[in-house]
Parts: C-alpha cells; sequence; structure tokens
C-alpha cells in the first residue's frame, strides 16, 4: 500500500468514526482505537508534510452539524485539545511551554476533562440567549431550547458586574447514577439503551423535542469563556471562579498549580479519585493559566498550544473471543467467562472479562471468534461492552454451548425459574464450593465451631486434610498441629471445640448446610414443621411449600438439594460423626405461640444475649427483623436502645423490656 493510499484509508475511517461519534451519537469504535488511528495518521503527515490536506481529520475538529437544528456560526472558533498519553510527553508540553515563554516554572489552571459534549453558551445581559454545539469548531447546532432544560444551568445570571455580552464553554454530560437509571428504563420498556453517559447526553441533547430533554438527568460544567465585553481577570482559573460566583456550574476539582511536580501530583489524584465522582472523566486537562501567555504562546490548525489533555489510560479497546470457559463459584454460580486475545486496556493487560450468564450472552448476540470492545474501569473485572457484529467472519465463529454438568464435581446444574443463573447442585461435594461450605458450617449462627475462623478451614483444605464438613470430625491433633503457625495449644482447642459442637439443634444443623436461600428462621421453620432430618429430607416440592415462609424457589432449592447423592452422603457422616440434637415433640408448626409474629430486637440486655432471644422466639415461631416497620408485632428494648426504639414510638409499635420478654417466653413456653 502506497502512502498516499494509506493516508486515505486512514482519513476515510477517522471520517466514519466522526461521522458515527458526533452526528449518530453511536460509535462503532472505543475511544482508544480512534486515538490509535489518529496517531496513526498523523505521524504518517509528519513525515510527509507535502502530503497535508487541509481537510485531513487531524486540522479539524470532528463532526459537522445537524441538518435537523438550525446551524450557529461561533463568534469565535471552538478548538479541540492536543492529547497526549505518558507523562514524558506531557513532560515535553510542559517544556515548550515554559522555553516559549522562558521561564523555569508555568502556573496551569487545572482540571477534570469531561467526558460529555462540548457548548457555547451565550448571555446577553446576564440572561440566556443561545447555546450551540461545537460541530466541526466553526459551525455548531442551536441546541438552545433543550439546554435551558438543563437543572443546574441558569437561565438567568446573579450578581454584579456582570459583562452584557458573555460567551460560556462548558460540557454537558450526565451523572452516573442518572445514567444507570435512564437505561434501566429503556430496558424496562424494550427500547435501544446508550453506549455510555457521554452517547447518553449527546443523544438527549439533541432531542427535536426539548420535553423529552426536560426528562434527561443533564448537567453542565463551565470550563472556559469564549467572546465577552468588558473586563474580566487575567487568570484562567480566576475567570472559572468569576462565573462561579454570577451563579454558573463548575468542578470542584478545578486548581491552579506550579510546575510540573504538582501538574503531575493532581494527576495522580484524580486518577485515585475517579472511581468515586459522581460524572465521568477521561483525563486532566492542563491551560497555562496566564491570558497573556495563552495568547502568546497562540494556536495551531485545531488545537490552542497553551493546553493539553493527558488521558487516562483507555478503558475500552477492541479485542477478539478467542474461547468461553466456565467457572464456578463459592456459591455454586456457574460463569461464563470470555478468553480473549490479549490487550492492554484500563492500565493492564486483559485476557479474560466475564459474560455473567445466558441472558446476557443472548443479549450481546456474542460468539467465539467474534472481534469485541473489552472495558475496564479501575479495579472493575474486564467485561465485553458490546459486539463488532459489521466485522463478523461466519466462517471463523461458533455459538458458545452451556454445559450440563459442574466442570468441576460433573454434578448436575440447575437453573431455578425467574434466575438468569445456572448453578452446580453439588453443595458439600463440589470442590470449588468446598471452602465456602466449610466456612458457614463452622459459623457462630451454625454450628459455631469455636476456632475454626475462614484462615484455618483455608489451610485445612489447601493441605488436603478436609474436603466437606464431614471429615472436620475425624481431624487428629497430630493433623492439625502440621498447619502453618498452629501451635499444639490452638490444636488441641480446636479438636475440643469440634467435639463440644457435636450437640447442637436440628435447625441450626439444617441452616450449617448451606442449602441456597435457608437462612435461620427457615431452618427454625423447617425444623418445627418436620421435627427429624429424615423428613426434611424426603419431603416433595409441594409439601415444602406448606411451610411458613418457603415459596416455590426455596422449596426447590431444598428439594434438589437433597435429591444429590454427595449431599446426602456428608449429612450421613456428619450423623455417624455423632453430630446429634434433641428430639423435637408435641409441637406442631399451627401450634407454635408466636407464629406469624414479627419482632426487633435492640440494645444490651442482662439476662440474655441478643442471639440467645433471636433463638427463643424463633423457637416459639417468631420472625425477628432487623428494623421497624408496620409489620413490626412489637420491639424488645434493652439497655442504650437507639433509634430502632424511636421508630416504634413513631409508629406506635408496643415495646417490651426484658422482664416483660422473660414473661412472654415463659408464658408461651
Amino acid at each position: 500500500m502506497s502512502i498516499r493510499t494509506e493516508i486515505t484509508h486512514l482519513t476515510l475511517l477517522l471520517e466514519e468514526y466522526n461521522y458515527q461519534y458526533y452526528v449518530l451519537d453511536n460509535p462503532s469504535v472505543p475511544d482508544a482505537e480512534y486515538d490509535r488511528v489518529f496517531q496513526q495518521l498523523q505521524a504518517i503527515e509528519k513525515e510527509n508534510p507535502e502530503l497535508l490536506s487541509a481537510n485531513s481529520p487531524t486540522q479539524k475538529v470532528g463532526g459537522i452539524a445537524l441538518t435537523k437544528f438550525e446551524q450557529v456560526t461561533h463568534l469565535k472558533p471552538m478548538l479541540s485539545l492536543d492529547n497526549v498519553f505518558d507523562t514524558q510527553a506531557l513532560n515535553d508540553f510542559m517544556q515548550r511551554v515554559s522555553d516559549k515563554l522562558i521561564r523555569s516554572e508555568t502556573t496551569f489552571c487545572i482540571e477534570p476533562k469531561l467526558d460529555g459534549l462540548a457548548v457555547s453558551i451565550i448571555y446577553e445581559n446576564g440572561i440566556l440567549v443561545q447555546a450551540a454545539t461545537r460541530g466541526d469548531g466553526q459551525t455548531g447546532e442551536n441546541v438552545t431550547e433543550n439546554v435551558k432544560t438543563i437543572a443546574n444551568l441558569p437561565l438567568r445570571l446573579r450578581g454584579e458586574n456582570i459583562p452584557p455580552l458573555l460567551e460560556v464553554r462548558g460540557e454537558v454530560f450526565m451523572l452516573k447514577a442518572g445514567f444507570k437509571k435512564l437505561n434501566d428504563s429503556l430496558t424496562q420498556a424494550n427500547e435501544k439503551t446508550f453506549v455510555n453517559p457521554r452517547n447518553a447526553a449527546a443523544g438527549s441533547l439533541r432531542q427535536l423535542d426539548s420535553k423529552v430533554t426536560a426528562r434527561r438527568p443533564l448537567a453542565f460544567y463551565c470550563y472556559a469563556v469564549g467572546v465577552f465585553e468588558g473586563q474580566l481577570p487575567n487568570s484562567q482559573f480566576e475567570r472559572i471562579q468569576k462565573l462561579k460566583e454570577w451563579g454558573l456550574p463548575i468542578s470542584e476539582e478545578v486548581k491552579r498549580v506550579v510546575g510540573n511536580t504538582d501538574c503531575h501530583a493532581y494527576y495522580q489524584a484524580i486518577a485515585k479519585k475517579r472511581p468515586r465522582l459522581a460524572y465521568e472523566i477521561d483525563g486532566v486537562v492542563y491551560k497555562v493559566d496566564d491570558i497573556s501567555e495563552q495568547q502568546q504562546l497562540g494556536f495551531v490548525a485545531r488545537a490552542p498550544r497553551w493546553a493539553m489533555a493527558y488521558k487516562f489510560p483507555a478503558e475500552e479497546a477492541v479485542t477478539v473471543v478467542e474461547n468461553v470457559e466456565f467457572q464456578v463459584g463459592r456459591t455454586g454460580a456457574i460463569t461464563p467467562v470470555a478468553k480473549l486475545k490479549p490487550v492492554f486496556v484500563g492500565g493492564v493487560t486483559v485476557s479474560n472479562a466475564t459474560l455473567h450468564n445466558k441472558d446476557e450472552i443472548q443479549r450481546l448476540g456474542i460468539l467465539i471468534g467474534d472481534q469485541v470492545v473489552v472495558r475496564r474501569a479501575g479495579d472493575v473485572i474486564p467485561q465485553v461492552v458490546r459486539v463488532l457484529v459489521d466485522k463478523r467472519d461466519q466462517k471463523k465463529t461458533q455459538q458458545i454451548v452451556f454445559p450440563t454438568s459442574c466442570p468441576v464435581c460433573h454434578s448436575p446444574v440447575e437453573r431455578i425459574e425467574g434466575e438468569s443463573t445456572i448453578r452446580c447442585v453439588g453443595g458439600l461435594y463440589c470442590e470449588a464450593q468446598r471452602k465456602q461450605a466449610i466456612k458457614h458450617f463452622a459459623s457462630r449462627k451454625a454450628l459455631n465451631i469455636d476456632g475454626l475462623g475462614n484462615k484455618i478451614v483455608e489451610l485445612l483444605v489447601d493441605h488436603k486434610l478436609v474436603e466437606n464438613p464431614a471429615q472436620l470430625f475425624s481431624l487428629s491433633t497430630s493433623q492439625v498441629i502440621t498447619l502453618p503457625r498452629m501451635g499444639a495449644i490452638s490444636a488441641k482447642k480446636l479438636i475440643n471445640s469440634l467435639q463440644i459442637c457435636k450437640k447442637t439443634t436440628l435447625s441450626r444443623f439444617l441452616y450449617s448446610l448451606g442449602i441456597r436461600e435457608v437462612g435461620e428462621a427457615t431452618a427454625n421453620n423447617l425444623a418445627n414443621h418436620y421435627k427429624t432430618i429424615e423428613a426434611v429430607k424426603s419431603a416433595g416440592i409441594e409439601d415444602l411449600k406448606t411451610v411458613s415462609d418457603v415459596g416455590e424457589i426455596v422449596a426447590k432449592h431444598i428439594y434438589y438439594f437433597f435429591r444429590q447423592e454427595h449431599n446426602n452422603e456428608v449429612v450421613d457422616k456428619l450423623i455417624a460423626a455423632g453430630v446429634h440434637w434433641p428430639k423435637i415433640e408435641g409441637i406442631n408448626e399451627s401450634e407454635l405461640p408466636l407464629l406469624g409474629q414479627t419482632f426487633v430486637i435492640t440494645g444490651t440486655f442482662t439476662n440474655m444475649s441478643r442471639t440467645d432471644i433471636k433463638n427463643a422466639l424463633q423457637q416459639l415461631g417468631a420472625k425477628v427483623a432487623g428494623s421497624v416497620s408496620n409489620k413490626t408485632s412489637a420491639v424488645i428494648a434493652g439497655e442504650a436502645a437507639g433509634s430502632k426504639l424511636t421508630k416504634a414510638a413513631e409508629l406506635g409499635v408496643s415495646v417490651m423490656d426484658e422482664a416483660a420478654l422473660s414473661i412472654l417466653l415463659k408464658t408461651d413456653s
């Protein structure tokens, strides 16, 4: 390919990207891919200046005004910014500025690079009279009526010494929370969602009906002054502060710093703060603060010499799905994971991305072999954003087939109606769920095994001493003492604890098995209803649904758990090892005196712990909730009771002290 042909190819490609990005608000590639092509063309033009065209994408600000809006010629061109992507390139920019100004350190006004849509807003005598998009830098689109609907933008300025003519420039954007809410509503309405907040903001601002724009959660921040009449400070930073005085919104992150060291420190600080910001940013903008020095430095074809955008590592990149593997989580959830051709994104090399579940794969329409856009923001797990369907090679792609058995233990998988995730039903047997199952089994609300914390469980499993909860009871002191940092006293204490915890209750035992969605209250209801573990194991789905608080989904979880031979083997071994509980006699569920009542416990007590009170109430059929509502039967209040007691008074809920509780438990027992 000749150099001239390559320039033509890259130019056409960038023009197409610009059209999709600026005009259609539907980018086909992430910013990182656009930047790569742009820099490639820029480098070729630098080496071959005789082939540089005035119409090159590198010489203009992308996009054209939409014909559906009235076109507006800007009073002063709205230029773009040059970008740098590493520390050295930023240092080079600062050095050029210092050399031109003949000084060792320069004062900069620094601000986050907002990821939205640039607009120009004109105020005459303090009244908003016109708003326009940047368009191609010379001509934009008249979006005055739409801009007027932006909640944080004043239609009338306030304060003193407002210029007769003031052109404010800034960014229209959408807050992260508003973007999520908008996309959720579009999904519910079976409408097309937006790719990111930037495109949501652009699409919302370009509505023909301003009533639609008014319903969108748009916001605006000023970052510059264009044309004006009268006097303004000779400082970029002070001008921004003056706009704030007149009631215009600005980012609170705008700072004025001196020298390279503070400039780099700001970049690092805002990059760390980025995930917590309410809006999306994709870099930091550095502007020489002194306006007269800005004029001295001047402009190049498409950007000022006195400003530079230092962009964060790209959060999106294009790569290929080479395969899909299925991973089993600690709770049995089976998650499809895309194995990617390694790509650098979000500051690291990424080779895996979660596909979440079958529904997400269908939504994306993804196939093995597809080119995809991958996103990684901060510490978020990389995920596939969209498929580049127009680049699909049908001969090289294949469907993603979900497993019918667990990839780890080969137990069957289930997908409960109403859920999007498939799960392994291996439970107590599956190696992938092993550590989680044992940790839950030993937890305080289950068998409460003193000395068997999470770290000890990790060590026992890693050293292959325990594969399921039943094997805990065959451990010896000599085995435990071999674990790292485990002394003889601690080992002996753990073995003694295992013997003590063999005596439990049926409800605690059922809870300890870790059956999905079977919490303490449900386990207690099951125990009181069936009275024996054998009856629970043999119960059918319809029979289980007759138990208080057990619906269709929970009934299926219980039923399928006890239909797995592996799980029943572990339960039988636990009982054979000596785990036992008092026989439950004489009380049918329908006879439980507190059935249907809900209690809330708050404060501290003298004769019973809060856990003991909770267990006692549940044994009598009551529910114990964490917050007070109109459905609360009574609040049991000890010493230093707090806001729950206040809430009870507001709702007229009765309150019991420890003495009244004692009478209640004795009477109902």
